[in-house]
């Protein structure tokens, strides 16, 4: 795993609210897999021809990339606007460097990250 998890307990309780109320993240919306409730992730959303990729700082197995690969679809906020993605599917770095603008940063190597999640846009 890139990151700790005991750090996105801290994200997702400290960071996370502030981030989604400053309204200048993208945030992804799906909902809970066992739970059936619905959450609000804030994270980098990378537009790519059709979609959008998502870096993922703490692994595959993070509950949001589950919620949203059991779902098979998320909502997500970015720009003042609301994207309804759809067809979750795990990519490698190098696939997602391919798809990914040469302009945006790359995520720090000491990160490890090997995993992204791409999603296609529903209206495609």
């Amino acid at each position: 795993m890139p990151m700790p998890r005991w750090w996105g307990h801290i994200n997702k309780r400290v960071f996370n609210p502030r981030a989604i109320t400053s309204g200048k993240w993208p945030v992804l919306t799906h909902v809970g897999r066992v739970s059936g409730v619905t959450h609000h992730t804030p994270l980098d959303a990378h537009p790519v021809d059709g979609g959008y990729v998502f870096v993922l700082v703490y692994g595959s197995g993070s509950d949001w990339v589950q919620n949203i690969l059991a779902d098979k679809r998320a909502r997500l906020r970015v720009d003042g606007r609301h994207e309804e993605l759809t067809a979750p599917r795990l990519i490698s770095k190098e696939e997602a460097f391919e798809v990914i603008s040469d302009e945006t940063p790359r995520p720090p190597r000491v990160l490890r990250i090997t995993e992204f999640l791409r999603m296609d846009l529903a209206s495609v």
